[in-house]
């Protein structure tokens, strides 16, 4: 599989376009980030890669700048979908060997089970906040909802992820803040 040098030349010495440069240059690493919450961080690489070969093989659509960044997260958002679809849910496994495991391993699994119990487009308009920063106009644009959709999903997205994380939060003896 071909890897990004950081110059954006592919190692095959073909050369994107200068805007799809620009693009892979301003987003990969919240494209990359968004989709290690959705796949996980082994296959996150891959699909980052094929983001953006799909960006580079396709023409920019004439848009604002913001109207760009939700277009590269909309490819991002339908190959992590199809990902998960063609891959199954698969289940994590943890390997339970000692309970002195660092606070932040037990906040990530907890964490993750959590993202897993939101219902898809709750979770990914969560993710696209969240992770990679999109306003709510760049999220509605890249799931094709509209704008009032992304803040009650949103909404509800952060009421239930309080509700799973309350007690672990509770048992640390750490405060919740409350969720507006």
């Amino acid at each position: 599989m071909r890897r990004f040098p950081p110059s954006g030349v592919l190692v095959s010495g073909d050369v994107w376009p200068v805007k799809s440069q620009l693009l892979f240059a301003a987003h990969r690493g919240g494209v990359f980030r968004y989709l290690c919450r959705i796949v996980g961080q082994t296959d996150a690489p891959d699909l980052t890669q094929e983001v953006f070969l799909r960006v580079a093989r396709s023409p920019v659509p004439e848009t604002t700048a913001d109207g760009e960044r939700a277009w590269v997260f909309r490819i991002a958002r339908n190959l992590a979908l199809n990902y998960r679809r063609d891959h199954g849910r698969q289940p994590n496994t943890v390997e339970l060997t000692d309970a002195s495991r660092p606070a932040s391993q037990e906040t990530s699994i907890v964490m993750r089970q959590a993202l897993d119990r939101l219902a898809p487009m709750d979770r990914d308009v969560f993710l696209l906040r969240e992770v990679a920063g999109l306003s709510y106009g760049e999220i509605a644009a890249s799931c094709e909802i509209s704008h009032a959709a992304v803040r009650s999903r949103l909404h509800r997205a952060r009421q239930q992820l309080h509700e799973h994380l309350q007690p672990m939060l509770a048992a640390d003896g750490s405060s919740a803040r409350e969720v507006p």
